[in-house]
């Protein structure tokens, strides 16, 4: 099982960055942290990376439901969302809901994470 789907894009990366945050909306999710993975990994380790920015994704309503089904299903959480420009080309990779269930044999969660994955499929198919 992949633990992520991935689109390249044909736009830059801080556009990607907002049409992924705005294509998420659509589909009830929020960004809850963003971590900028180059900045951090220069500050802290004094090394170059490539432009790699995890948005936490998070779609409230699944989130209840899951929380409310497994309390620890939150150590999986949120929905990581990953824009990486390397050798000039974009890439938009989203977590594959489908893991939550892969780790636990809850038939409410697959149920939910079945649900939640059409979700993540579609905001890529817009970006």
């Amino acid at each position: 099982m992949n633990y992520g789907f991935t689109k390249k894009v044909n736009y830059g990366y801080e556009a990607a960055i907002e049409k992924a945050t705005e294509a998420l909306k659509t589909e009830g999710f929020g960004i809850l942290t963003t971590i900028d993975v180059k900045e951090t990994l220069k500050k802290k380790l004094d090394v170059d990376f490539d432009r790699y920015m995890i948005l936490g994704a998070c779609n409230p309503p699944f989130a209840y439901e899951a929380l409310k089904t497994e309390e620890n299903v939150g150590l999986l959480m949120p929905c990581n969302v990953i824009v990486h420009e390397k050798n000039g080309e974009v890439i938009v990779s989203m977590f594959n809901p489908e893991l939550i269930f892969a780790v636990s044999d809850n038939p409410k969660l697959k149920e939910l994470s079945g649900k939640l994955t059409e979700k993540i499929q579609r905001v890529l198919s817009i970006l």
